[in-house]
């Protein structure tokens, strides 16, 4: 699933490719892929100009001319790709977007969303989210106030999108390992230095995340070699059954509430 990393790589991306285009053709396949009638859908968003893109957490909001914002989350399976005809993927497309010869082709969209709202109504959507983690706002006294009122396992806390916005599996699993700490320890466990290298391991990781692309390597169009460029980077995610190229010992794996969990059990305290 596209985390903060991901996002905000699309969103950086996405800001070169079409902010301040206008769009000309939508098509909708998939109508539970939106919130409103397609005819609506279209309505609004036809011959409207993307003003800008930002990023909340794990979702993109395109804004538009008219003021209304498409929001999106790509949740799990979801993708993007920028395009023509000839060139796009061979895979199911759920929402199309018309910029001329040139598409945005929202892909994977079954458990994802593209959602049509005003400012209000997004806001509202958003309300829940928790900080941003590479906020200016975002200091190591606010984490650690954050972290004060949590309790239970670390890695739960860390998924929990009203603690902080944006972390997801693989994030949570490499910032526990830069940082030395067991994703299974308890947050009451946890001292301060704990707490600080957590915190600066957190910003680092995202930041490293950003810099590669993330971790999904389906490229954003054709000749994309940034996205998808952290994944030979990750230490421990998905590499169970590896040596730790820390120290050698072999990578583990656990389920903790229903989500793969990796971690080396030797460098991780």
């Amino acid at each position: 699933m596209p985390e903060l990393p991901e996002m905000e790589n699309y969103k950086i991306l996405l800001n070169q490719k079409i902010a301040g285009q206008t769009i000309t053709e939508v098509q909708v396949n998939r109508e539970k892929s939106i919130n409103v009638n397609p005819d609506l859908f279209t309505r609004t968003v036809q011959h409207q100009k993307i003003m800008t893109i930002n990023r909340r957490g794990k979702h993109l909001l395109f804004l538009l001319q008219n003021g209304q914002i498409l929001l999106l989350h790509l949740m799990l399976g979801g993708w993007v790709y920028y395009g023509t005809e000839a060139d796009k993927p061979k895979r199911t497309i759920q929402v199309r977007i018309s910029f001329g010869d040139n598409h945005l082709y929202f892909i994977g969209l079954r458990l994802g969303y593209l959602h049509l709202y005003n400012s209000t109504e997004a806001e509202n959507h958003l309300a829940h989210l928790g900080p941003e983690p590479l906020s200016n706002d975002f200091s190591i006294h606010e984490f650690k106030n954050r972290l004060s009122h949590k309790h239970g396992r670390l890695k739960t806390t860390l998924l929990d999108q009203e603690f902080i916005a944006g972390i997801g599996n693989c994030y949570s699993a490499e910032i526990c390992y830069d940082a030395g700490i067991l994703p299974t320890k308890d947050i009451d466990d946890l001292g301060d230095p704990e707490r600080k290298r957590l915190f600066q391991s957190l910003q680092s990781i995202l930041q490293k995340g950003i810099q590669h692309g993330g971790y999904m390597d389906n490229p954003l169009f054709l000749g994309d070699k940034l996205t998808g460029g952290f994944n030979d980077l990750c230490q421990v995610y998905d590499r169970e059954g590896k040596k730790c190229n820390r120290c050698g010992t072999i990578i583990k794996m656990e389920t903790i509430s229903s989500r793969k969990t990796f971690y080396c059990p030797y460098c991780q305290k």
